[in-house]
């Protein structure tokens, strides 16, 4: 919402709603979800999740899903039905290991999909060592991006920003301090929000990584890189697109 989104649903299983409802911000609306026992979302509440989509602009699928099998198969059912512009993240990612050909199954020319795996994740979509990921970052996310029709945002140092029209872009902003629990999260919601804006894919991505690293480095600056949470860099997103207007 920070990034411009005039709307943020959330999906969560229906046990957590009223607890969420309390504790989450006041201007993010909840679309209650059947869960499985364990507290995670379930593959049966797949028809009331496909017909919300249907009216929402944009999709973010993935951070704190949880890997429960039920879960999983509903994350994938979504990334192959849902027609939407698409973040896919954490979890999300996680649910395509091991069926990487799902997102040929898709029509290139209806549907946006942006990809944002840090080493860790993109070394277990390919059965590779994150060692090999890192040696070859570049060369990595530009042929994962040309394979597979998507936008691809390899994060870490230097975060790399490519797609599969040759669009190139190597980030130079953030610190070591962002390398935090939820960072990851705030910079899908900016990416969803600047597509959400109308920019294209890598557009979005390229400009939402500028902008989180820098949110990055102005909160590092107040709270110090050591004492930096990804709340700091919510709260600084509005100064960070304020310097670049």
């Amino acid at each position: 919402m920070r990034a411009g989104a005039g709307l943020v649903t959330l999906g969560i299983p229906e046990s957590l709603n009223q607890a969420m409802i309390k504790i989450k911000a006041r201007e993010v609306m909840t679309l209650p979800l059947p869960g499985t026992r364990e507290g995670s979302l379930s593959l049966s509440g797949y028809k009331k999740l496909r017909a919300f989509i249907k009216g929402a602009d944009v999709v973010v699928i993935g951070p704190g899903l949880g890997q429960e099998d039920s879960t999983q198969k509903l994350i994938r059912r979504l990334i192959i039905d849902t027609d939407r512009p698409m973040v896919i993240d954490a979890d999300g990612l996680n649910a395509l290991a091991g069926h990487l050909n799902m997102l040929r199954t898709t029509n290139d020319e209806r549907r946006t999909t942006i990809l944002t795996p840090h080493p860790g994740e993109m070394a277990r979509l390919l059965g590779v060592s994150a060692a090999k990921v890192q040696g070859k970052r570049k060369d990595i996310a530009k042929n994962f991006a040309a394979r597979y029709k998507v936008t691809v945002v390899l994060k870490g140092h230097n975060t790399v920003v490519t797609d599969y029209k040759d669009n190139l872009y190597i980030n130079k902003t953030g610190n070591p301090g962002m390398a935090t629990a939820g960072s990851g999260d705030v910079l899908a919601g900016m990416i969803a929000a600047f597509l959400a804006g109308g920019l294209s894919a890598f557009n979005a991505a390229k400009y939402a990584v500028y902008l989180h690293g820098l949110a990055g480095d102005l909160a590092a600056k107040e709270k110090t890189q050591i004492s930096l949470i990804a709340s700091d860099i919510i709260e600084k997103i509005p100064e960070a697109i304020k310097r670049c207007s």
